[in-house]
């Protein structure tokens, strides 16, 4: 399979401070996807704008702040961003095709396959997917937030090997730069600790939604995923290719992790936990560090109703998330079992398997 690359392309990148789309730049991103498309790899384009796009042209005088606005705006918008896309796409002789996405899309197994399917086939084609969060029909307490998330989900989703998330500062610094002249780019992170995300900061442009800090967060959920991340700057000819063969203008973020199947990206990302159990320092080690199964022995207590088959969240006895699993238990029987002997169990629970979580069926959280 030839290298999958997700880009990621926010708002601030594509339109103009007062609104509406900068076709200068959206053909520029354009030329440097074909010409990454051109090296033989497979490019997936995330990108944002829609409603950035479309609100000037129903009559805002800014950016909507209400939700039915914005849905509006996002309508007239999206249609105007896949119009640019698809032209400056074709100068290149690329066929682009457009994918909206929902968060009730990955979190329902069957339409995320579907998805990915589609995805498959499109790259199979030398399709470029164009991909968005479908603004229009999103329920704002179900939204992505921004489509840095979005972008990192992606990845994940197609097993990519890299996530570039490009914007308009060159990557991650010790300090603001623009206020603190001795602060340093910080070149790589092997690890995304408090300090990372204290220094990352928050707000981001009054065109986009997202800052610097919602950049890391999506590279901690591509490195949860075995996916290594960039976040920089591509303002020159040549600066995308150079970002994916390590030479880019921002911050890279590598991981020691394997991609993740489609059932674990489920269980990990995208799955709603009907329960949480929470389990001693010693089950907690072996989930997370050995590799093992979850055991009866080692947990603690139990909260929340939930059966054979639904997700819980387990948590240490700090309340820190470990991680997520498929239980074999139900609520009643996990909390009938806990703290007991593999022995004890079989004696006074009647269940099919003694593991309540199986490894193949869990997925821990960095720590």
């Amino acid at each position: 399979m030839s290298e999958r690359i997700v880009v990621k392309i926010g708002s601030s990148s594509l339109t103009s401070d007062e609104g509406g789309l900068n076709r200068a730049r959206v053909d520029f991103f354009a030329g440097e996807l074909a010409a990454l498309h051109r090296t033989g790899r497979q490019v997936l384009l995330v990108t944002s704008g829609a409603v950035a796009a479309g609100f000037r042209k129903i009559g805002y005088p800014a950016r909507p702040k209400q939700l039915h606005e914005k849905q509006a705006a996002a309508a007239v918008g999206q249609a105007l961003l896949m119009q640019a896309y698809q032209e400056a796409f074709g100068e290149s002789g690329i066929v682009a095709a457009q994918i909206l996405l929902t968060r009730h899309d990955f979190s329902n197994r069957q339409r995320i396959h579907n998805a990915l399917m589609a995805l498959e086939e499109l790259m199979r084609r030398g399709v470029i997917p164009i991909i968005n969060e479908n603004d229009t029909v999103t329920v704002e307490g179900l939204k992505f937030g921004d489509n840095d998330n979005l972008s990192a989900l992606v990845a994940n989703l197609v097993r990519a090997k890299q996530l570039i998330i490009l914007t308009d500062t060159d990557g991650l610094y010790t300090d603001d730069p623009r206020r603190n002249p001795e602060a340093e780019r910080i070149e790589r992170v092997t690890e995304i600790s408090e300090r990372i995300m204290a220094i990352a900061g928050g707000a981001g442009s009054s065109v986009g939604t997202g800052g610097m800090r919602s950049k890391i967060e999506a590279a901690r959920v591509a490195m949860r995923g075995g996916v290594q991340a960039f976040v920089g700057k591509a303002s020159e000819p040549g600066d995308l290719l150079a970002a994916v063969e390590g030479r880019g203008r921002g911050t890279y973020f590598d991981t020691d992790s394997h991609n993740l199947s489609m059932k674990k990206q489920w269980i990990g990302f995208h799955s709603t936990p009907n329960g949480r159990i929470t389990v001693d320092a010693g089950a907690a080690r072996a989930l997370v560090s050995e590799g093992r199964s979850l055991l009866p022995a080692g947990i603690v207590g139990a909260e929340g109703e939930f059966h054979p088959g639904d997700v819980v969240e387990v948590v240490d006895t700090d309340g820190l998330p470990i991680g997520r699993g498929v239980v074999n238990y139900a609520s009643w029987q996990v909390q009938a079992a806990a703290g007991l002997s593999t022995d004890e169990v079989r004696k006074r629970v009647d269940v099919v398997r003694m593991e309540v979580i199986h490894r193949d069926e869990w997925v821990s959280f960095p720590r």
